[in-house]
């Protein structure tokens, strides 16, 4: 029998709301600020009671160029959903079959290359990124979403998680498959995969979350304000002259359409996302 303690559980409640207001909060505040009007931003305190120019604020971030950024949000919003599921989808696919060649297929120095895949985690991004900048300007892909995306799909740590899965499948799936008559193509395809369903969109949401969330190398690659990503756009929104001279509720706005991607992903795979990060530590 668990013994209740009203104490404890006014505590874990306390911690609980407490972390949510913390999370909430500036989103709300930032949602305010987008339904202001420039000079009420920066009016000291802020009203926290949103405004009345939300669909005006919306419509003009939505459908113009703000600042240095000139691209449309949509514009950049369309990007970065390009650059995102790219990045995401490439990711599990060479991350998933490079898991499977080395779980299931016997070759020399399998471990060693899988352990050669994993010390990359251990490489700051800043150590590779400016040989991957050189390559990619040879190869003429500046400004092009081939040149946002191929340069990261590789991924250790997807690697890494589909490794230690398929690690937890029973051999005797392995062998009744090639008892069947069934080749490693074939039981990739029809035993493997299906299996894999929750890892792959736990992975998907991740790394969804991770390609939309790049800054550095999207503003080392794109010149061109048409292929500029969302994240990028917002700083580039930011007037260098100052605060007076940013229109806060038009970066707000774009913050706000922002987080809506990510967010929605995030809902409708929630279920997927905990069963696949449970199953993937088994």
């Amino acid at each position: 029998m668990v013994e209740r303690r009203p104490f404890l559980d006014f505590l874990t409640h306390a911690v609980l709301i407490l972390g949510i207001v913390i999370v909430v909060f500036p989103v709300y505040l930032t949602f305010v600020a987008s339904t202001l009007t420039a000079e009420e931003v920066l009016d000291a305190p802020m009203t926290l009671i949103p405004g009345s120019h939300l669909i005006e604020n919306y419509r003009t971030v939505l459908f113009q160029g703000v600042g240095e950024a000139a691209s449309p949000v949509s514009t950049m919003m369309k990007n970065s959903l390009i650059m995102a599921l790219g990045i995401a989808l490439g990711k599990i696919a060479i991350s998933i079959i490079s898991a499977f060649a080395i779980v299931y297929f016997k070759f020399p120095l399998r471990k060693t290359f899988f352990w050669l895949i994993f010390i990359t985690l251990m490489l700051p991004v800043e150590v590779r990124i400016l040989p991957t900048y050189k390559v990619v300007s040879d190869l003429g892909l500046l400004d092009s979403y081939f040149g946002l995306t191929i340069p990261i799909i590789a991924s250790a740590t997807a690697t890494f998680l589909f490794r230690q899965f398929f690690l937890t499948i029973p051999d005797e799936l392995a062998e009744a498959a090639r008892i069947d008559g069934a080749g490693p193509l074939r039981f990739f395809w029809d035993v493997v995969l299906p299996l894999s369903r929750t890892s792959i969109a736990a992975l998907f949401v991740i790394q969804f979350i991770y390609g939309w969330n790049q800054y550095l190398w999207p503003l080392l690659i794109t010149t061109q304000k048409s292929m500029t990503p969302v994240v990028v756009g917002v700083t580039q929104m930011i007037s260098r002259s100052g605060d007076a001279a940013t229109d806060w509720n038009l970066v707000m706005a774009t913050v706000m359409l922002a987080m809506i991607p990510p967010a929605v992903v995030v809902v409708l795979m929630q279920k997927w996302f905990v069963k696949g990060l449970v199953e993937t530590e088994k």
